[in-house]
């Protein structure tokens, strides 16, 4: 099964297993991943699930569409690499990928 790891600000870090498909909220959430709240239920209204994604894994990932881009502009410290991980599915292609989270999601 292919895994996500989640990094805190503080550096502690969570590798879960993530099934295909699946939202990486949806792994953090279920894995209680701690700074990925994912109060709007990954709908992309919120963005309490902001990620910045290791600059290694942005080219495999499909580009954000408008409404994820409106929504991480006001995310807390959004920054080039920020995604919503509610709009990130799992593939076979993303085992491995790396994902740190912000100080704060609001």
């Amino acid at each position: 099964m292919p895994k996500a790891i989640f990094i805190e600000a503080n550096g502690g870090e969570y590798e879960v297993e993530v099934n295909l498909g699946q939202t990486l909220m949806e792994a953090a959430t279920d894995n209680m991943i701690d700074g990925i709240i994912g109060e709007c239920g990954g709908v992309c209204s919120c963005a309490t699930c902001h990620v910045y994604v290791d600059e290694a894994w942005l080219a495999k990932l499909p580009p954000a569409d408008d409404i994820e881009e409106s929504m991480i502009d006001v995310a807390r410290e959004p920054m080039e690499n920020s995604r919503l991980s509610c709009q990130i599915e799992m593939t076979e292609a993303l085992d491995g990928i790396i994902l740190r989270l912000p100080v704060s999601q609001f």
